[in-house]
């Protein structure tokens, strides 16, 4: 009589080819983690760095970058002149005597007295483009060092120095953020959810169950929104 011979994987092999799955999805998991976690510690290290110049320009020179008034006279900037604030305490776009829009100025105002590293110019006091003198995040967006309110509050959000990520930062990129410096809501403390378009014309969605942030401050990590941003209060 003839036997015949059944072919296919044993259990032994079965069970090594799921271990070898297991293993392979762990490691693409882990992975993805770490890239998150240098992404957040990038994202807060460049937000301390800009707060740390900013607090030592501050404490040289008792003005704020953007708006110092002798930056003619005290700084040596790239370009001639160096543009002056007009003094004012406020960091903004400013149209009175002088017009300077310091949100841009406070750039080459840092990098000039070797607060921050870069190279920043502007060729006039009110120049709108941003690419030579504004710094990007790391996904590529322009932030920005501003007096303003264009940031979420629980209530009637006051006109604050603020310095903004910019945008196309992912939520879950945020929210971990907002939960290593802060308490953890987008309304509320030191770090907040914020509308700002980051030079691109593309705003965050507003505030709401689709968004990213909700009503209560809860940032949304389950919608998944890409196009984020948020801003560090002063």
């Amino acid at each position: 009589m003839l036997k015949t011979r059944q072919s296919g994987f044993t259990l032994i092999e079965i069970a090594i080819v799921l271990v070898i799955i297991g293993l392979l999805l762990g490691g693409v998991l882990k992975g993805q983690e770490l890239i998150t976690s240098a992404r957040v510690r990038n994202l807060i290290g460049q937000q301390d760095g800009i707060k740390a110049a900013f607090f030592g320009f501050q404490d040289r020179y008792r003005a704020y970058p953007g708006d110092y008034g002798a930056a003619e006279t005290n700084l040596k900037c790239p370009t001639s002149p160096c543009f002056n604030g007009n003094g004012n305490g406020l960091i903004q776009n400013e149209t009175g005597a002088p017009a300077v829009d310091e949100r841009q100025l406070v750039w080459v105002h840092l990098a000039s007295a070797g607060f921050l590293n870069g190279s920043y110019s502007m060729l006039s006091a009110t120049e709108a483009a941003l690419d030579t003198n504004t710094p990007r995040n790391p996904y590529n967006t322009f932030l920005q060092f501003i007096h303003d309110a264009i940031f979420a509050d629980s209530g009637t959000a006051p006109v604050k120095l603020n310095l903004k990520t910019g945008s196309q930062i992912p939520v879950e990129i945020l929210a971990e953020v907002e939960r290593k410096i802060d308490d953890g809501n987008g309304e509320r403390g030191q770090f907040r959810f914020s509308l700002y378009d980051g030079g691109t014309g593309t705003a965050p969605p507003a505030v709401g169950d689709a968004g990213c942030v909700n009503a209560d401050g809860t940032w949304l990590v389950a919608v998944g929104i890409s196009n984020c941003g948020g801003a560090s209060l002063f």
